[in-house]
């Protein structure tokens, strides 16, 4: 399987051709280039996963292939940096959804991002992410995943800011880098940490289960907790960063000043993921000897996944909707992740998560590519200038109600069956858990009905142009993601991707399928009452609760607490302290000394005046006043 390089080399060998001669092609031409590259790419991670998966299992698991893999650095006397390729079921299942999901945005972005100054660059910038996350999943040790890590960061920045003149897109671009950038370091600590006591990046290593790996992290203790524990822990909060956990989540939000197709790339289903895949990749590790971490991840998810749903309840603009409606949805993941055991039905939480994954990067695509039909159209991201557009926007209107109800968990739909294992899951894990969880994914449906009747129903608002269908480039993708989002559901992903490689066969709970069914129903019919056609009830019931509204709709002021803490502490309280002793004492002692050494050298330079009777004076006068000085002292 050795011609899994070229799944990195194209995306690679396009952003330079791009970035070189980008303005000397035509713009369709340049949209042609990516976009056939990316339809190679998916073609070889569409046969790499047919090969992989059908490949005959050894003692009934899948095994892990590296068909490429070479030293970079020798950076001890046992520990190298390679550079290589690692194919096992979630990275296989991985190259799948990068791949699916960038190729439809590389169509979809032919239509939508047509006339638009720099087209060519979009598309060279769209194809260093797609190579940035392909490396990162396919990654064979831990500091190559860092490498391409930090170069998924560095794309998002650039693609984020692609409006480099709208200032609030500047400002969501840096936001999203320094908040991933702060969360990284930790990351990184982790890395260095676990490296040190392990002597080892290798994934295949930390993950065989060998206990004298760890012996030393695990022996050694800071504050009273394992080393070990200390590493993972700093690792996962790398992860929350780049998934949005809270309270790092204040990126996401913003980076919505992105082109929309952006959003449903970066934003939906493959960036915010990331943390998801690194917490999955390390699981063995978490599970076997670290669970209280993995314990503290699936509390971290769950309140995340409650805080991002009540947010989205109130929001207005359709994008900052799935913006949060993504970060709660990453926090199902994460919960199930940490709730899950390693093996057969114990390892239904890992099974699910990775479902979920799979099902949410091709509904949510889907809704955030059919949000931007909608922007395309009526040119405005606020709901109040939306309405009725079923009539004007047929394919969009069925597209984007499939996807509204497979996220809600409604059957048969995708979304219906990974959601009801993870909730299967939580269960199992404390009833607390799956009540909490349950509650979540019935406020999920609630939002998710107000914002699709908000935008198909209710009154028809008036426009400058009467909207219309976006073009095949746009429905194209629309069509596929929505057929998957219908077919999703009925794959054997228990036979596919596992915590321990081997088969599981799902079984769904009727009890909990049927309560978590009835939850979603009601959430929809409730929405349906309120939002189907004009009422003053919504209005009303925002009253009775105005501050709890207020606050949910202003991200309960999570923002304001960083604003206060980088600037009025951080800023003013120690920087600036900090600053003006630099510039008053340490500057100023220095050009104190230099200006007594230019005032000395001024008033000693006489003394260099090139007079024979001058030089021949300050001699007798030297020579006397010694003299005297030894007479009388």
């Amino acid at each position: 399987m050795e011609y899994t390089i070229f799944i990195l080399l194209l995306p690679l060998l396009t952003f330079i051709v791009l970035g070189l001669l980008g303005t000397k092609l035509k713009a369709c031409t340049a949209g042609l280039i990516g976009t056939i590259s990316l339809g190679l790419v998916a073609l070889l991670s569409y046969f790499t996963a047919f090969q992989y998966f059908t490949t005959q299992k050894i003692d009934g698991v899948y095994q892990a292939l590296t068909p490429f893999n070479t030293t970079w650095l020798n950076v001890g006397a046992n520990l190298n940096i390679d550079l290589g390729i690692l194919l096992d079921p979630i990275s296989v299942m991985m190259l799948v959804v990068i791949s699916t999901v960038s190729l439809m945005v590389h169509i979809y972005s032919m239509g939508y991002m047509k006339g638009e100054v720099g087209f060519e660059r979009y598309y060279a910038f769209l194809s260093l992410f797609s190579f940035a996350m392909l490396g990162l999943v396919l990654a064979t040790n831990i500091f190559q995943m860092y490498i391409f890590w930090e170069l998924v960061g560095v794309s998002s920045y650039l693609l984020i800011g692609f409006y480099y003149t709208k200032p609030s897109a500047v400002a969501a671009a840096k936001k999203a880098f320094i908040v991933t950038r702060f969360a990284d370091l930790f990351f990184l600590i982790g890395i260095l940490v676990l490296s040190y006591y392990t002597q080892t990046f290798d994934f295949n290593t930390l993950n065989s289960g060998n206990a004298s790996v760890f012996g030393s992290a695990i022996g050694s203790t800071f504050m009273g907790t394992s080393i070990l524990s200390w590493a993972m822990a700093l690792i996962f909060i790398g992860g929350a960063g780049k998934s949005a956990m809270f309270p790092l989540h204040i990126w996401l939000p913003d980076a919505m000043e992105g082109p929309t197709p952006v959003s449903a790339l970066i934003h939906a289903a493959t960036m915010v993921v990331a943390g998801v895949y690194l917490v999955a990749r390390f699981f063995p590790v978490y599970v076997e000897f670290t669970p209280q971490v993995l314990h503290g991840i699936a509390y971290v998810g769950a309140f995340t996944s409650l805080f991002a749903a009540i947010i989205a309840l109130v929001q207005t603009d359709i994008k900052r909707v799935l913006a949060f409606s993504t970060i709660s949805q990453i926090g199902f993941m994460m919960v199930a992740l940490g709730v899950s055991g390693y093996e057969g039905h114990y390892g239904l939480g890992y099974m699910s998560s990775m479902f979920h994954l799979f099902t949410h990067a091709m509904f949510k695509a889907l809704l955030f590519l059919g949000a931007g039909s909608i922007i395309h159209a009526v040119h405005s991201n606020e709901m109040k200038d939306m309405g009725g557009l079923r009539k004007y926007m047929p394919l969009t209107h069925w597209t984007f109600l499939i996807a509204c109800l497979a996220i809600a968990g409604i059957p048969p739909f995708s979304g219906f069956v990974s959601k009801d294992e993870i909730l299967t899951a939580t269960y199992h894990f404390s009833t607390g858990m799956g009540i909490w969880m349950t509650v979540t994914a019935g406020l999920t449906a609630f939002y998710m009905f107000r914002l699709y009747y908000n935008i198909f129903w209710g009154k028809e608002h008036k426009h400058a142009h009467t909207p219309h269908e976006s073009p095949l480039s746009m429905t194209l993708p629309l069509m596929f993601l929505g057929l998957i989002t219908i077919v999703g559901g009925f794959i054997p992903f228990g036979k596919l991707v596992t915590a321990d490689r081997a088969d599981y066969t799902i079984h769904l709970d009727m009890m909990i399928a049927t309560i978590s069914v009835a939850v979603a129903v009601i959430a929809i019919l409730f929405a349906t009452y309120l939002y189907r056609k004009p009422s003053n009830v919504p209005t009303q019931m925002a009253n009775k609760v105005r501050r709890l509204y207020i606050a949910a709709y202003h991200r309960f002021y999570i923002d304001e607490v960083y604003l206060f803490i980088t600037k009025k502490i951080i800023f003013n309280g120690i920087s600036r302290p900090i600053a003006w002793f630099d510039r008053h004492v340490v500057d100023g002692t220095m050009n104190g000394m230099a200006s007594v050494t230019d005032w000395t050298s001024i008033k000693i330079r006489r003394f260099q005046s090139g007079s024979v009777q001058w030089y021949a004076y300050v001699f007798l006068v030297g020579v006397l006043t010694i003299t005297l000085l030894a007479v009388f002292l």
